[in-house]
C-alpha cells in the first residue's frame, strides 16, 4: 500500500477521532498523513462569522491544533496540512486517486457525517478509488487505543466476505494487513439467507438443508482463505458463517471488533454512487471504524 493517509478534518469531535485513528494507522504502515480542511465546507455549528477570512482562520487553527496533537503522540510521523477552497467531497475524491486510504469522521447512529452534510461523506465513501474509512466519534477501540497500546476487548478485524471470487481479494488484503499490524486476528464473516418458513412435515427437511448448506459454505470460505493464511502466517483466522441477512450477521460479528471491512463495487461514472444496505447498516451502527474497500 502506497500513498498518504488523507484525513478529512472539520474540527468536529468525529473528525478529530478520525485523525487519531489515521495517525496510528499511518505510523504502523510507515505512511505520511495529510490533514485536509475545506474552508468552504464547514459544520453548521461552527461559531464563526461567515466572511472568507474568518473561515480560513478557523480552518488554519483546526489544522494546526490537530497536527500538533498528532505529532506529540507520534513524533516521527510525516505530516502535512492542506487548507483548500474546493468542496470537501471533491477535494477528498481527488486525493483518493493516489492515497493509500481516506479517513472520515462519523457521527454514527442515524447519520454519517464529516463535513456539512451526511450526504458528502456518503458520496466520498461511495466513489473513492481507494479504501475509505469512517471513524465514529467516541469509538471505543480508537479512544482506548489513544490512551493505551490497544483496547483489550477489541481483538479482531472483521471482514464481510459475500463474494468468494476475485472480488474478495482487495477486502481480504486490507483486513489481513490491518490485523498483522495490530497483532490481532481476522474474523471472516459470511451470511446465508434462511430458508423460507414451511409447515410441518417439511420444516425438518428445510432445517437440515440449511445446516448442510452452512457446512458447505464454511468449507468454501476456508478454501478462499488458504492463500491468505499462507501470506500472513502470523495472523490467526476464524471463519464465521451464520444464517440471516448479511447486515444482521455482520453487525452481530462486529460488536467487539477493532475494525470492520466491507466491500463496494466500483462505479464507471463518478456521478453515480451507491452504497448497499449492508454498508449503510455498518456505517450507521457498527461501533468501531468501518473500512469501505472498492473492488471490480
Amino acid at each position: 500500500m502506497t500513498g498518504p493517509v488523507v484525513v478529512g478534518l472539520d474540527g468536529s469531535a468525529a473528525s478529530v477521532t478520525a485523525a487519531w485513528w489515521a495517525a496510528s494507522e499511518a505510523a504502523e504502515r510507515h505512511l505520511p498523513v495529510v490533514l485536509l480542511h475545506s474552508w468552504t465546507t464547514q459544520p453548521l455549528d461552527v461559531p464563526i462569522a461567515q466572511e472568507a477570512h474568518n473561515k480560513k482562520r478557523y480552518g488554519h487553527d483546526v489544522l494546526q491544533r490537530t497536527a500538533a496533537e498528532l505529532l506529540h503522540r507520534h513524533g516521527d510521523l510525516a505530516l502535512t496540512t492542506e487548507l483548500v477552497s474546493d468542496p470537501a467531497a471533491q477535494a477528498l475524491l481527488s486525493h483518493g486517486e493516489n492515497a493509500a486510504m481516506l479517513v472520515l469522521g462519523s457521527r454514527g447512529h442515524g447519520s454519517v457525517a464529516s463535513f456539512l452534510l451526511g450526504s458528502i461523506s456518503l458520496h466520498v465513501l461511495g466513489l473513492a478509488q481507494c479504501p475509505a474509512v469512517a471513524v465514529r466519534a467516541g469509538a471505543p477501540a480508537v479512544e482506548a487505543g489513544w490512551e493505551h497500546p490497544a483496547a483489550a476487548d477489541r481483538d479482531e478485524v472483521v471482514v464481510g466476505v459475500q463474494e468468494l471470487g476475485p472480488d474478495a481479494e482487495p477486502l481480504l488484503e486490507f483486513a489481513f494487513t490491518a490485523a498483522e499490524l495490530s497483532g490481532t486476528r481476522v474474523c471472516a464473516v459470511r451470511a446465508l439467507p434462511v430458508s423460507a418458513l414451511v409447515t410441518h412435515p417439511q420444516a425438518f427437511a428445510a432445517q437440515q438443508a440449511d445446516r448442510d448448506r452452512e457446512a458447505e459454505e464454511r468449507t468454501r470460505l476456508a478454501a478462499v482463505l488458504i492463500p491468505w493464511r499462507e501470506k500472513f502466517p502470523d495472523v490467526p483466522v476464524v471463519e464465521h458463517v451464520a444464517m440471516g441477512s448479511a447486515a444482521q450477521v455482520l453487525l452481530a460479528a462486529s460488536a467487539h471488533s477493532r475494525l470492520t471491512v466491507i466491500g463496494r463495487r466500483r462505479h464507471p461514472s463518478r456521478r453515480t454512487w451507491k452504497l448497499g444496505p449492508v454498508a449503510h447498516a455498518a456505517l450507521h451502527h457498527v461501533p468501531c471504524p468501518v473500512a469501505v474497500v472498492p473492488h471490480d
